[in-house]
Parts: C-alpha cells; structure tokens; sequence
C-alpha cells in the first residue's frame, strides 16, 4: 500500500493560510510544486481517514486547558451552505452572518477561554430529523460532559437560545455562576406585584435583582447597545458588579463573532 501523500498538518496549514476557498480542490492547487504531488482525491482520502470526532477533539484539547479556572463559552454558529441540495446534515437555520434563515450545518460549540485563549472542547451538530436530539439537549449534554471531565470554570456563558429554566438549574447545579441573556419577553418579578415581561421592569445598568418565574433570585442587567437595542443580562451571581458582567459578556460576544 503507498504511503498517503497529504498528512492532518499540510490540510491545517492550508486551512491557516486560505483567504477564501476551502475546498479540497483549492488546496490540491496550492500544494508545493513536486512531480507526483497530491491531488483533489488524496485529500478527500484525507480527510475521510481522520474521522474527527468529540472525543478526538478533547484529546488534543485537554492539554490546553485549566479545568478549575477561565470559562465555559457555549453558542451553535450556521456553516452556510447556500447552493447545496444533496449534503447530509444541510438543512435550513438561522444566520447571524447572513440575518435570515439559510441552507447549513448548524454547529453547537462548547469553548473554554482564559480571557486569552479560546479552545474548543466539544460539539455537537444539530440535526433533529437524524437524531430526535434539540438543541437544549445538546447543551445538557455538554454540560454533563464537561462537568465528568471535572471542569469546574469561574462561570459558564452562553445566549439567550438556551436560558430555559432546566438549562440554568443544570449549569446552577454543576458548575454554580452563570451569565446569560434574556429575551424582552422573560417573566420577571421585581417587587412581589406579579410577574411581568423584563422590558417593562424598570432596571439600572449596574443591576437589579428581580424573581425570575420558576428559577429564583436573578440579577439583569440592562444596556443600551443602540440607541434602539437594549439588551438583558441575567445571572445568578447576586453579587455581580456591571465591570465583571461587561468582561464575561466580551468573552461571549468574541465566540459569536
């Protein structure tokens, strides 16, 4: 049997170095010139051959990371697909890049990041009508498997699509502190008169603490990104200043873009 022609490192560096185009064609191109050199079907062997998966993932991730420190950054992300019919896990999903519903892989990522480096320890891809599997199912399972590796971060971060109340009693109950955000319409109590969408509350930037329905003490924080975009942030840390909230949530919003 020949010896393959393309090894893991020449597909990654051409992966570093592409501006562009990313398919197994271009980088058969932009291989160094030789007699003999890899062509479009060595690397599709390539990359067939390294069956990447999630345990494989954290094998080469767990040297990177401090499990009792930094944080856990989880968001699922659309790799777009716009003219493709045939591929298995295409399916239609929301965009942020493209801000409308797109033919894609939707990729649910689990990030841990030391405020420095952000290195990717699991994921899930999001196919329902394959597995029966929901987003938040894929989120729970995550958490569970992070917390078997014996990750114990400063907080777990993640967007207002998994703030569901059995998501923040999950990361509540393994790893304590988390940051979310809410969506305008959240319940909330702020002073015992009842339940109200968090919108109407009347809310401070450095915090207030407000009953969230079915959870428990909360503190939101409320920001103005535009002058007409307001944001909510959530978390269960009481104590919380508005300066720890702002380096938590630029960690987060580094993982989205």
């Amino acid at each position: 049997m020949n010896a393959p022609k393309v090894n893991e490192y020449d597909y990654i560096n051409f992966l570093i170095g592409t501006q562009r185009v990313y398919s197994c064609t271009e980088a058969a191109r932009v291989q160094p010139e030789e007699e003999d050199g890899p062509a479009h079907d060595a690397i599709t062997r390539l990359l067939h051959r390294l069956m990447v998966t999630t345990e494989r993932l954290w094998q080469e991730a767990q040297e990177q990371v401090e499990l009792k420190q930094g944080i856990l950054l989880i968001d699922d992300s659309t790799l777009d697909k716009l003219y493709s019919r045939d591929i298995e896990l295409v399916t239609r999903h929301w965009s942020g890049k493209h801000k409308r519903v797109v033919q894609g892989i939707n990729l649910v990522t689990l990030l841990w990041t030391d405020g420095e480096r952000y290195i990717p320890v699991d994921y899930r891809i999001y196919h329902k009508k394959q597995d029966g599997l929901t987003k938040n199912d894929h989120f729970q399972a995550m958490m569970e498997q992070a917390y078997a590796r014996g990750f114990r971060p400063e907080c777990v971060c993640f967007d207002s699509w998994y703030a569901g109340l059995d998501n923040l009693k999950l990361v509540s109950r393994l790893f304590g502190r988390w940051l979310t955000r809410l969506p305008a319409d959240r319940l909330v109590n702020p002073d015992r008169s009842g339940n109200q969408p968090v919108a109407s509350v009347p809310l401070v930037a450095t915090g207030t603490i407000v009953h969230l329905k079915g959870f428990g003490l909360i503190k939101v924080f409320k920001i103005g990104v535009t002058e007409n975009h307001i944001e909510y942030w959530a978390t269960n840390d009481l104590a919380m200043t508005d300066l720890a909230r702002l380096k938590l949530s630029t960690s987060k919003k580094i993982m989205r873009h």
